[in-house]
């Protein structure tokens, strides 16, 4: 068949409503003879959406984005997409036995485990959803993320330090305690720490952020906003202050060598982080800063990207997800410790 046949015969499977096998098989057909056909591909996400396959669906959507990053249809089902795999609504193949999208983990069938990590689809939800839609999508897997996070010892240790300093708050994460940056940029900052050395988490996409990744560490925010900026300014740079003056004394070392063994890097304001510089360049470079509020955003810790395979076992299951950011936060606990209770005297 031709690919004007093709096509008409996949426009009246629409038309009807139909995106089950068939019309998957007929779309498929057409994006073979003709790759640059949008409609094609946006047609088959649609069948292997319906039809559960929702790695094959974004694969074809990623395909259309390429070819038109403004494809608001495309854009529109990969928010879909994405929406069904983190918040896991099954949807049957027919003709298959209990089979969503394929095999499970170790190779089992039926129903897949849950989805709640980061993966390719997720990463490219965010890439090239606008950050309302990123948020919205990707939403229910990082507050199941966070939540998890909560139950972790660390995260009481954080709680009872801010206690003792009369800060309110019985959980290190609040629900919706994530928030959207700009395009491609997903974080996340502590309950009451917007102010404070922040026990920081972010999710980055490429090209905007030239990485796929996840990122986890301290942060400082000395470009404060709000109805309590100067009071919220003084306050991180009275943190950051102290933190410049561990690193540069009893931390040094410790630091150094953690960054040197976790491929640990700093990164400031909107500038892509500074994987580059070797960690006792990069120590330097915080301790020599200058400490004003044009600085911005200070980050030091250390990253997943799902383009190293290690790394993509990781991000793609939670419960190894949470263990890759508990181990961060433990290593660097005891120095967030020092400069929080060092600055609020407790």
């Amino acid at each position: 068949m031709d690919i004007t046949s093709l096509e008409q015969k996949a426009i009246e499977f629409a038309k009807r409503g139909d995106f089950g096998a068939d019309a998957k098989q007929t779309n498929e057909e057409l994006t073979q003879l003709a790759p640059e056909n949008q409609g094609g591909w946006t047609r088959l996400a649609r069948c292997c959406i319906e039809l559960g396959l929702l790695d094959d669906a974004n694969a074809a959507l990623e395909r259309v984005l390429t070819l038109n990053p403004q494809n608001m249809i495309a854009r529109s089902l990969l928010q879909e997409s994405i929406r069904r795999e983190v918040r896991r609504e099954p949807v049957d193949e027919p003709g298959a036995t209990g089979k969503r999208g394929g095999k499970g983990k170790k190779g089992a069938k039926g129903p897949g485990p849950a989805r709640t990590g980061f993966g390719r689809p997720q990463f490219a939800a965010l890439g090239q959803l606008a950050p309302a839609s990123a948020l919205e999508s990707l939403g229910p897997a990082i507050e199941s993320l966070l939540m998890a996070l909560n139950d972790r010892p660390f995260a009481g240790k954080i709680v009872e330090a801010r206690n003792r300093a009369g800060q309110s708050g019985s959980k290190l994460f609040r629900r919706n305690s994530f928030y959207a940056g700009k395009n491609g940029h997903l974080y996340v900052f502590h309950h009451g720490g917007r102010s404070e050395p922040q026990v920081s988490l972010a999710f980055f996409a490429s090209p905007q952020f030239g990485r796929d990744s996840v990122r986890a560490g301290i942060g400082f925010n000395l470009a404060q906003s709000g109805p309590d900026k100067d009071a919220g300014q003084e306050r991180a740079m009275a943190y950051f202050e102290r933190f410049q003056q561990l690193i540069a004394g009893e931390w040094k070392q410790l630091l150094t060598g953690w960054m040197t063994a976790n491929g640990g890097f700093i990164q400031y304001g909107d500038k892509p982080p500074l994987v580059d510089m070797m960690p006792a360049d990069a120590i330097s470079s915080l301790v020599n800063a200058r400490n004003t509020p044009d600085l911005g955003w200070v980050f030091i810790g250390r990253a997943l990207s799902p383009d190293r395979g290690d790394d993509a076992e990781i991000l793609s299951d939670q419960s190894e997800l949470v263990k890759w950011v508990e181990q961060t936060f433990n290593d660097l606990l005891p120095l967030w410790m020092s400069v929080y209770r060092d600055v609020e005297g407790n």
